[in-house]
């Protein structure tokens, strides 16, 4: 079976374990944390699939690490690592973040631009561009690109929406380029 599809499933249990304790949104909190950890730890990675590393040891630094978080977090974290599926973790929260997101009609979208946008302009770009695409809102990460020259480049998922003034000279340059030939 395909760690894809396993993640899946752990991230699936542990959304209706939130949904049914109502608390989908500190559980969502807790494990982007989680997955900060972990991808800026490699060596933690790297211990939780030792297998010399017992289990019980694993656990503890588990514990100590993530003291603060839910037990329900926690004890997922202690099941993967019965399961040797530590390598999975962020696999975990990424579906879990897609479901509490689907539960809630939003959408993740990382928006460029060439100076931080002010809330107003970030809400007005989250209402708009919603719309579009059949979500209440967006949920919106904002990048500063100063290669973008002016104007504002947003990505929801694998679909990009480029409005930067970088962008439209690019193509006024394939155009000319291939009007010269």
């Amino acid at each position: 079976m395909s760690k894809g599809i396993v993640a899946k499933r752990y991230a699936v249990a542990l959304f209706q374990l939130a949904k049914e304790k109502n608390i989908i949104d500190q559980i969502e909190n807790e494990l982007l944390v989680v997955k900060q950890v972990f991808t800026a730890n490699k060596e933690l990675i790297d211990v939780l699939n030792h297998p010399k590393v017992t289990n019980e040891t694993k656990k503890s630094i588990v514990k100590e690490s993530f003291a603060s978080l839910t037990q329900q977090v926690v004890n997922t974290l202690y099941i993967l690592i019965d399961r040797h599926r530590s390598d999975i973790v962020t696999d975990v929260v990424n579906y879990f973040v897609q479901h509490a997101n689907e539960a809630r009609g939003t959408e993740d979208a990382t928006v460029y631009s060439v100076r931080p946008l002010t809330d107003v302009e970030l809400t007005s770009i989250s209402t708009s561009f919603a719309k579009k695409i059949g979500k209440t809102s967006l949920r919106l990460q904002n990048v500063v690109d100063k290669n973008l020259i002016g104007g504002v480049k947003l990505r929801i998922g694998n679909r990009i929406y480029d409005g930067s003034i970088s962008s439209k000279l690019e193509r006024i340059e394939r155009q000319l380029v291939a009007n010269r030939l």
